[in-house]
């Protein structure tokens, strides 16, 4: 499925495919040459199933021609948030995030770069700890927003919101993530509650 204004963004990136045979396909891709170890889990089920389970996000961050965010108002709570969402089992967060931007906006594209990874602690009677991952949307002109179809059931608008003006909305662990995946250069940008390393001392 194509959209018209959105090949831009994609001739801008790497092409980029789900990999989706796991540890299968990096076996056909290493046949022949006998490597020590392969890519097959190297536990037990009964090992992998005394782990535990953490609830992973993810979302991608579009800003406009003067550096707004594109954010989103969800029907089921307050906050407004990045377009993305939860991560299903067996789904990569990549994966997660271009299928929830066209579950919720309508708009099929692969999303770009990793900018930040952020922790969550858990909170109790709540949810378990947690995982968000936030990737590079790129630039979004008028024409692309004009292809937006909002899923009524997940959204009820969108908006480019100032970067002085998030607090208002978001929530302050969102806000916190936001501005550091806004200033993520080369390299992604690891966060705990949305503080970089360096703050936690």
């Amino acid at each position: 499925m194509g959209h018209m204004g959105w090949d831009d963004l994609k001739s801008s990136r790497q092409d980029t495919r789900f990999r989706r045979g796991g540890y299968e396909q990096a076996d056909r891709e290493h046949a022949g040459t006998d490597p020590t170890y392969s890519d097959r889990p190297s536990g037990t089920p009964a090992f992998y199933a005394s782990l535990p389970a953490k609830q992973v996000a993810a979302a991608c961050l579009f800003r406009d021609d003067v550096g707004r965010v594109l954010l989103v108002k969800p029907v089921y709570k307050d906050p407004w948030e990045l377009p993305g969402g939860g991560v299903d089992e067996n789904e990569s967060p990549l994966a997660a995030c271009a299928r929830e931007l066209q579950e919720e906006l309508g708009i099929d594209l692969v999303p770009g770069r990793l900018l930040c990874v952020d922790y969550r602690a858990a909170v109790d009677g709540i949810r378990g700890d947690a995982l968000r991952f936030v990737f590079d949307g790129g630039m979004l002109t008028s024409a692309h927003c004009d292809q937006f179809v909002l899923d009524p059931k997940e959204l009820l608008q969108w908006s480019f919101v100032d970067r002085a003006d998030l607090d208002t909305l978001v929530t302050p662990a969102m806000a916190r993530r936001i501005r550091a995946a806004l200033v993520a250069e080369a390299s992604p940008v690891y966060l705990e509650e949305g503080y970089p390393p360096s703050l936690w001392s």
